[in-house]
């Protein structure tokens, strides 16, 4: 009996921070969406039209200067893009991501600050689904137009690949991530869905069910823009 006991106590100790490790990972997620919610009721905030003409959405709350090196940032946070072969569908279960980079410490001045970068097509959602991807060189990217609609917006924001957006202090702008690095968070995604699954497998290929910590983000984003309004020849 005592044998059994000392067993289930030694089970009990080891599972026990894998629990933790999902709970940390399931809270980066709702905290997502608690930050998408926050974003989306500002009066001057994403543009409508470029919401529904993105195929992913990543949401990195309260990204923080680190003390090591000059300018020196990480974040985390996660993925969700539209399902379906043209990116036509509901928005998928989330992929956990990081984000690193020099650039963005200066433009922080110290503080945490929530971005939310919209993917535009196709071609910049499949970069992000593979390994480490900077901004600016893999990847074209551009600070994102705010306001209602994105009338105004310059060329070079119109054929960016990722529009990226910023909230530090209670103001939101849109903010250039030029230099930094986006990267699927292989590791949480392990700790999150228990087992080992790509960033494709989960926002692509439907390997994965959205966990419960994702439910007020994807339900914002499928109440927000339930269809995808790009022109169909750029989703092929």
């Amino acid at each position: 009996m005592q044998k059994v006991l000392i067993a289930l106590l030694s089970l009990f100790v080891a599972v026990l921070p894998i629990a933790a490790d999902s709970e940390k990972e399931a809270d980066r997620v709702q905290e997502s969406g608690v930050v998408m919610k926050e974003i989306l009721n500002i009066p001057d905030d994403i543009p409508k039209d470029l919401l529904d003409r993105a195929e992913c959405v990543i949401v990195l709350p309260s990204v923080k200067k680190l003390a090591i090196g000059i300018g020196g940032s990480y974040g985390r946070g996660v993925m969700t893009c539209r399902t379906g072969v043209h990116f036509t569908g509901p928005w998928s279960a989330p992929a956990l991501y990081a984000l690193e980079g020099g650039n963005i410490g200066f433009q922080l001045g110290g503080q945490a600050t929530d971005f939310v970068l919209l993917v535009m097509n196709p071609r910049g959602a499949g970069s992000l689904m593979g390994s480490k991807v900077k901004l600016g060189a893999d990847a074209a990217a551009a600070a994102g137009p705010k306001g209602r609609t994105a009338t105004g917006a310059t060329d070079v924001v119109m054929r960016a690949e990722i529009l990226s957006y910023s909230r530090s202090r209670g103001l939101f702008a849109g903010v250039s991530l030029e230099g930094s690095t986006l990267r699927p968070d292989n590791r949480a995604n392990e700790k999150l869905y228990g087992r080992k699954l790509s960033a494709r497998e989960i926002v692509r290929q439907g390997k994965a069910g959205a966990p419960a910590s994702a439910g007020e983000l994807l339900s914002l984003l499928n109440t927000h823009s339930p269809k995808n309004r790009s022109e169909p020849k750029s989703l092929k």
